[in-house]
């Protein structure tokens, strides 16, 4: 029996480390959808969406010029472009550059938008070092060709709690590390229909494959990071719930509302709660996977 249960171990083994070496060389090709173009459109207010279908941007205007969240592969910088000018604003009225974390579908193309449009470039301080060395800097694919883009000059660095204001807009930057280290989830309020909404625009609360919460050499603290997330995501008064990816708020499901008029389905407290909720749990069943993987004995020989 304890031949049989050595080899089931080694095999299950084999298979995870197969399972993350496939995934992580899905992640590193672009999936289908980030570079998909989406329709932009109003989520309220001055907020607008003009992402493609898979990365998520957004658009906050004011009358000295916008704010763009994520800069998103550098292939999909003409397509931003495009759904910007589509809903009647000038992509060179873009101001402030702002970015959900540090991972190159999300930043890598920082460098052409600030080359076309002048705009400053603010970055929680954590992520800083990896922006500015195109990903080398990072703890889990600094290593890897793959995962690297044009590094880019940051013009302010961000600190948890720091405003961001234009013309009397206010985005507050909030540290919600962990998926990397300087990752940063973004509030702002907006006045919509005699009403105003909270807006949570979350990071990233993704325990990516591949990623050790237990003795990362490389992240020591990751695990606690983790759980400095969860406490500042629940802390967060949400009316509308938006995130660095359309799959976190379901934008395909709820678009089709959108147009329909009504109700705006991105009003969504409780989904914000159910999905911060679903996360958290994520992450915990992945902590206590690999801790019991540290108690385990090395099998026999």
């Amino acid at each position: 029996m304890r031949r049989g249960t050595d080899l089931s171990r080694k095999l299950a083994t084999l298979y995870l480390g197969l399972t993350l070496l496939f995934t992580c060389h899905a992640l590193a090709q672009a999936s289908p959808d980030w570079t998909e173009p989406f329709p932009p459109f109003r989520i309220a207010g001055n907020l607008y969406y003009v992402g493609s279908k898979g990365l998520a941007n957004y658009l906050i205007t004011t009358p000295q010029g916008n704010i763009l969240i994520n800069g998103d592969l550098e292939a999909n910088v003409p397509m931003i472009q495009a759904s910007i000018e589509k809903l009647g604003f000038k992509f060179s009225d873009t101001k402030i550059l702002l970015i959900s974390h540090a991972h190159w579908d999300h930043d890598a193309g920082s460098a052409k938008i600030k080359q076309l449009t002048g705009a400053r470039y603010m970055v929680m301080d954590a992520d800083v070092p990896v922006v500015e060395s195109g990903g080398k800097a990072d703890f889990q694919y600094g290593q890897r060709a793959e995962f690297l883009y044009a590094p880019t000059k940051v013009d302010r660095v961000l600190h948890d709690g720091d405003e961001v204001n234009l013309a009397g807009t206010v985005l507050v930057a909030h540290l919600t590390p962990g998926h990397t280290k300087g990752c940063t989830t973004w509030t702002m309020k907006v006045a919509d229909a005699r009403k105003t909404y909270n807006v949570v625009i979350v990071g990233s609360p993704n325990v990516n494959p591949g990623y050790k919460l237990v003795h990362n050499l490389e992240y020591p603290q990751i695990a606690e990071d983790y759980e400095k997330m969860w406490s500042v995501l629940k802390s967060l008064p949400c009316d509308i719930f938006l995130g660095a990816h359309g799959v976190y708020f379901g934008m395909e499901e709820k678009f089709p509302r959108m147009k329909a008029g009504g109700e705006n389905p991105f009003v969504d407290p409780d989904g914000y709660q159910k999905f911060v909720a679903a996360k958290e749990q994520e992450f915990r069943t992945e902590l206590a996977r690999q801790q019991h993987a540290e108690k385990e004995p090395p099998p026999s020989k």
